[in-house]
């Protein structure tokens, strides 16, 4: 199956679920739980990271809702299902958890900003020499931006 089409499979039939290229499906993968918004969160990272949709898995007993879905940014992966704890008492995303971007320069945080995400620290040189700064999702996400500084 292509690696750059974006397919759908169904929970039932999982031998056709979409198979990622291997160069995305390394290191640590972010999984995160979206209550419920996976798929707005797939169509967002779009607009605000330029994320690339690998495949999708509806759920079973409400295929709105999906089991799995895996974008690509950047050239690493990130996953999500719309399965929640909720019953169990688990809680959704917090300040503990940053997902971190390591960019080429300040046209992603732009990016970000107009597909709706809000600053937590804004973009400048940091104490190390890079640009760093900090954003918020309308899904309750901390992302981190890296970019080497600008040379003067």
């Amino acid at each position: 199956m292509p690696t750059d089409v974006t397919t759908t499979a169904t929970a039932m039939d999982p031998v056709e679920a979409p198979q990622a290229d291997p160069a995305i499906m390394r290191g640590v993968i972010p999984y995160l739980g979206m209550n419920g918004r996976a798929g707005e969160a797939i169509d967002f990272y779009a607009r605000a990271f330029g994320a690339r949709e690998v495949g999708r898995i509806p759920m079973q007993d409400d295929p709105s809702r999906l089991l799995h879905s895996h974008i690509e940014i950047n050239g690493g992966s990130l996953m999500m299902t719309d399965y929640t704890m909720a019953a169990t008492g688990a809680a959704g995303p917090t300040d503990t958890l940053t997902l971190q971007l390591v960019v080429e320069d300040g046209s992603w945080w732009s990016r970000a900003l107009a597909a709706g995400c809000t600053i937590e620290m804004p973009f400048e040189v940091a104490f190390w020499g890079d640009r760093y700064g900090r954003l918020r999702d309308p899904f309750g996400f901390q992302w981190a931006m890296t970019a080497p500084a600008e040379k003067s």
